[in-house]
């Protein structure tokens, strides 16, 4: 099986590292001074609990031709860049193709694709690229299936991922998991952009933390009542106290340690676009469905200068 990873950013790199390490015929699709990089010097990693760099010497390509043969494409693209490879994907003879990452839109991507089988991931992998390596926090799960009413994938799943370390989750309704995963991501945003990507400065900021989980709250409230499943199903019962009571730890901790650099305001603080264009597209969503979000719309307007909406 050949496998194409369009994308070199942190998820792009990880993933294909870790497909390399197990024997994968995996091919990376990287651009300008990063893609000369990683064919001198191998494709370079730096995990945070790991002492040393690995180094990866896995083949880099500059483009996808319709004409190259590939069983599997993993596009592993900001939100905001899906649209500018379509045309690729729809003229590159893989019939397979899996969306890595944040999307509120998996419906209608699914839709442009009709010749293709399209299945959606999200990664837990989070970092940040430097001039010559990736420093990232890998944990090596992914989450991957297809949307409602299309068909199942698992046997492609096992062998796309059999032989490699990752936990996989096979989720038959990554529609419905991208929406809620956006409506967790976003809160944790907003708290990036009230503090420039200083996280540190909510250390013990109980109230402002509390507030991210009121307005997690309302999206998937919003969500619940347009008739969609919340996913992961821990977080059903998530107007209960033991909901809200997980959610402080995760954003204490996120706020106290190095961990919320990595893991959170990396990402938001260098890809505003992406951000940008998810809580525009879930204010679309709330408001088709006529769903009340005071606190949402509170916490973006402290967000000054990094988003469009406010």
């Amino acid at each position: 099986m050949k496998i194409l990873v369009f994308g070199a950013g942190v998820l792009g790199c990880n993933l294909a590292r870790n497909l390399f390490r197990a024997g994968k015929d995996v091919t990376l699709l990287a651009r300008g001074k990063w893609a000369e990089e990683i064919r001198e010097n191998g494709l370079r990693i730096k995990d945070k609990f790991s002492p040393r760099v690995s180094v990866s010497r896995v083949p880099v390509v500059t483009e996808l031709k319709p004409e190259d043969s590939y069983d599997v494409v993993f596009a592993v693209l900001r939100y905001t860049q899906l649209d500018s490879i379509l045309d690729t994907l729809r003229e590159s003879r893989a019939k397979n193709l899996v969306f890595v990452g944040n999307n509120v839109r998996a419906r209608a991507l699914f839709e442009a694709l009709p010749d293709k089988n399209v299945l959606f991931a999200f990664a837990l992998s989070a970092g940040h690229r430097e001039q010559d390596k990736v420093c990232s926090i890998d944990l090596k799960k992914i989450t991957i299936g297809q949307i409602p009413g299309a068909s199942a994938n698992e046997p492609l799943i096992r062998q796309i991922f059999d032989g490699t370390k990752y936990k996989v989750v096979y989720e038959p309704n990554m529609e419905d998991y991208l929406l809620c995963h956006a409506a967790f991501v976003m809160p944790a945003a907003f708290a990036c952009y009230k503090t420039d990507g200083e996280l540190k400065k909510l250390k013990g900021n109980t109230d402002y933390l509390s507030r991210l989980i009121d307005a997690n709250i309302e999206g998937y409230r919003a969500i619940r009542d347009a008739g969609h499943e919340i996913l992961p199903k821990a977080d059903a019962e998530f107007e209960g106290a033991a909901y809200r009571k997980t959610c402080l730890r995760f954003f204490k901790l996120m706020c106290a340690t190095s961990l919320g650099k990595l893991c959170a305001s990396d990402h938001a603080m260098n890809a505003v676009d992406e951000m940008d264009a998810l809580n525009r597209d879930l204010k679309r969503f709330f408001d088709a469905q006529g769903a009340e979000y005071p606190v949402w719309q509170a916490l973006e307007r402290e967000c000054g200068k990094y988003l469009s909406g406010t």
